[in-house]
């Protein structure tokens, strides 16, 4: 397959601080300042890429030394921390802006879609706004007429298509940019997360055309997302990125498990003691037995919940949670003595055993779902721990993608008869 886009030696450095504050009467006044040892008056901007560290330095790389290639027709999942370099690097792909050194090389038209109403106009109407983008990417109007229909009944706001933009609630605003950036003929579509502005139905409907474009078209996608069930389903490679370099590029779900473990890991802890939930419940312990499970092993837990006043609880379940933050299940903890108890006491004591749970190796998190008359919700990513696969099943266990799989192996037993 023939490149896409070629990236060499690429960084961008940005300038921290204040460079000037636009008029002469403020420069003075922070010289002024610091002449006397005070404070600047102006705000500054923080220090590094890393979020969680100082520097002396008042450049920061937000990308460094970056180097990729990808195909035509290459679905390209690109994650990592927020402060990564994702939006930076979308930026010089789509030329907002130019990288401080390297270069790029590809072949085709760029529509992207980085932030709500990028490229409108919010003046003009829907349908001005259209032409606009088809002229914009070089398409002639007899071009883009062929497409309005398409356009309109994709982003589902026909009524409002002769409206000017500027009226458009946030939502409109990614329906329309999307049906526009997806259906005009672009060879390469950059989507930033901003298509989770929109709602559910909507995001399944852009997850969809996006495959489409890049399976169906042979066109090349490149997503930003922390969904990560959302860059499993839809592309094939990915580019892991922090604090501003490559740290991991290839096969989807190798770059995915990369990411998630690295973010998971450093969470993991299997037991809190006196976690606020607010300032009338809190928990006074919440635990598993270990931090590391085999598959089939029972899970031992404990569970206290204190409050100020009487909990009245309608609801006390624990949710399990993959490392995509999706519920894998629930553990209903309601009973009818307990629902009593709870209206005459403050405190609730509960010790409880997972029987011989089959979830499949990976990262798992624990939280609480609440529903009472001082704390309702749901809190989660309290607790975690981990599960290795084990061989305590009969069944061997394949080793399939993640993103064609689920969360949990049944131990099961069968026959099979060969002729």
């Amino acid at each position: 397959m023939p490149t896409a886009i070629k990236v060499e030696n690429l960084s961008k450095a940005y300038q921290l601080g204040q460079i000037g504050t636009g008029t002469i009467g403020r420069d003075l006044e922070r010289w002024y300042a610091n002449i006397r040892g005070k404070e600047d008056p102006f705000l500054k901007i923080g220090e590094t890429n890393n979020q969680n560290t100082k520097s002396e330095s008042n450049i920061v790389w937000s990308l460094k030394d970056i180097n990729f290639e990808i195909e035509q027709g290459d679905a390209v999942g690109i994650i990592g921390r927020n402060g990564a370099g994702k939006s930076t690097l979308l930026k010089i792909l789509s030329r907002v802006t130019a990288p401080t050194t390297g270069k790029i090389s590809g072949r085709g038209r760029i529509a992207s879609l980085l932030e709500v109403g990028t490229g409108f106009h919010p003046e003009l109407s829907g349908r001005e706004n259209i032409f606009l983008n088809g002229a914009i990417l070089g398409m002639r109007k007899k071009e883009i007429q062929r497409k309005l229909e398409e356009i309109v009944n994709f982003a589902g706001i026909e009524r409002y298509l002769d409206t000017p933009v500027k009226r458009y609630s946030s939502g409109m605003y990614v329906r329309l940019a999307f049906a526009v950036a997806a259906h005009l003929e672009s060879e390469i579509l950059i989507v930033d997360e901003v298509l989770a502005v929109g709602d559910a139905e909507f995001q399944k409907k852009c997850l969809g055309k996006m495959s489409d474009v890049s399976k169906g078209e042979g066109r090349t996608v490149l997503f930003v997302s922390h969904n990560m069930d959302a860059i499993l389903k839809l592309c094939g490679t990915g580019i892991l990125l922090h604090n501003g370099i490559i740290c991991g590029k290839g096969n989807i779900v190798n770059v995915c498990d990369q990411y998630m473990t690295q973010g998971v890991a450093g969470f993991i802890t299997h037991k809190v003691t006196k976690y606020v939930l607010s300032g009338e419940l809190h928990v006074n312990y919440f635990s598993v037995n270990r931090n590391i499970y085999s598959q089939f092993e029972d899970i031992e837990f404990e569970l206290e919940l204190e409050s100020s006043s009487k909990n009245q609880f309608d609801c006390i379940a624990i949710i399990i949670y993959n490392e995509q933050e999706s519920r894998v299940s629930v553990l209903d903890l309601r009973t009818n003595q307990l629902l009593e108890e709870s209206k005459i006491s403050q405190k609730i004591s509960i010790n409880g055993i997972c029987n011989s749970i089959g979830l499949l190796p990976g990262f798992y998190k624990m939280g609480l779902a609440l529903g009472s008359e001082i704390c309702t919700g749901d809190y989660l990513n309290i607790i975690g721990f981990e599960v290795k696969k084990n061989s305590k099943s009969n069944t061997s266990f394949i080793e399939f993608p993640k993103n064609v799989i689920g969360n949990l192996a049944i131990d099961f037993s069968f026959k099979t008869d060969y002729a």
